[in-house]
């Protein structure tokens, strides 16, 4: 299904982090430090915090659970701050945080992406170092992995249905796949730069700047250079495909390099992916080239990809983040005059014309 543009949300700093939550609350996180709720689909704010001192890198939403409300992790700078996720101060400050950690090693050491494990008891975080790191809520204890990517790690990502693996990306151009609960590594991968064009050109590093993995343990990663590696060799099948039903092996493999597909799906950086069904892989690039993708297998068994939908922002100048609701695309960056855009896009059967 396609999608259509459907509000545009303007704010004074580039957006730097977007996430959603339960009943299409959605969070926007700045390079101001300052954070922004909106009840979808209105445009206005019905929460913020005031600045928390640096970048807000990543934002993410707890499982809502019936003894515990919804709230949100957020990453600034070296610090992960808790806030509720319903707190009714219409104007939040750090001092309003359930709790503050400093999970980054040195001043230089900032935070990149977080993300919660499945069963809510794990936050994953990786940063500038390199370092690659994990969570226990309950205790707020940190544990970093023995080994490290040897520059930036933008990007982590919890296995679906295995709380003790996790996965990781970095500007080193390598998938890294731990056991949290040893800090080993499991598996990588080493993604080789593509060969130069017909003008002999090279383009960017793939520098891995996104990961996605779906229900059925299927993998996507963008890189700096345009591509987005599929990884099938962590999969659960069905019994009815070509090749039987998997057993389940004792650890993840999605980094089987002979069990995946390249797609050039950009010119340049593919800075967010993210499956929308267990099929449906959407994917953004930094100058906000929006497209969808159809992942099957042939009747051989074989992974395909096709394109079933491409589209292009229409007020970013250059994206920052990405994310996916059950209705709802939501892109954010800045404009041309420096200030922050989001643009929430819609199943296009749901949108009259867009607003702003």
């Amino acid at each position: 299904m396609s999608f259509a543009l459907s509000t545009t949300i303007k704010v004074p700093s580039a957006v730097s982090a977007l996430a959603l939550g339960p009943g299409e609350q959605l969070c926007v996180g700045c390079d101001d430090g300052s954070v922004r709720w909106y009840s979808l689909p209105s445009t206005k704010v019905s929460r913020a915090i005031k600045s928390l001192g640096e970048e807000v890198s990543s934002i993410v939403w707890t499982h809502p659970k019936k003894d515990e409300e919804a709230s949100v992790w957020i990453a600034s700078g070296r610090k992960i701050f808790r806030f509720s996720g319903s707190s009714q101060k219409m104007v939040m400050s750090v001092e309003d945080a359930s709790c503050s950690i400093e999970a980054g090693e040195d001043d230089e050491d900032l935070l990149n992406e977080l993300h919660l494990s499945e069963n809510g008891k794990v936050l994953a975080f990786g940063s500038d170092s390199g370092s690659v790191g994990v969570i226990d809520i309950s205790s707020n204890k940190i544990t970093r992995m023995r080994s490290s990517h040897t520059t930036v790690c933008g990007c982590v990502r919890f296995v679906p249905d295995r709380p003790s693996e996790l996965l990781s990306g970095g500007y080193d151009s390598a998938l890294l796949h731990f056991d949290i609960s040893q800090g080993n590594i499991l598996s990588r991968l080493d993604i080789a730069a593509p060969p130069l064009t017909s003008q002999g050109v090279s383009l960017s590093p793939p520098f891995v700047l996104s990961i996605a993995i779906n229900g059925a343990g299927l993998l996507a990663a963008s890189t700096a250079d345009g591509r987005v590696w599929l990884g099938s060799g962590g999969e659960k099948r069905p019994a009815t495909s070509q090749a039987g039903k998997k057993k389940r092996s004792r650890k993840w493999e999605g980094l089987k390099e002979d069990e995946g597909l390249w797609l050039q799906v950009a010119d340049g950086p593919v800075v967010a992916t993210a499956f929308r069904e267990s099929g449906q892989l959407l994917t953004c690039s930094l100058l906000g080239a929006l497209s969808e993708y159809k992942v099957s297998r042939d009747a051989q068994g074989s992974l395909q990809a096709t394109q079933v939908w491409s589209s292009t922002v229409t007020s970013i100048e250059k994206v920052n983040a990405m994310a996916i609701g059950q209705t709802s695309l939501v892109v954010g960056g800045f404009g041309k005059d420096g200030k922050g855009v989001v643009e929430v896009w819609r199943h296009s059967d749901q949108v009259a014309q867009p607003t702003s």
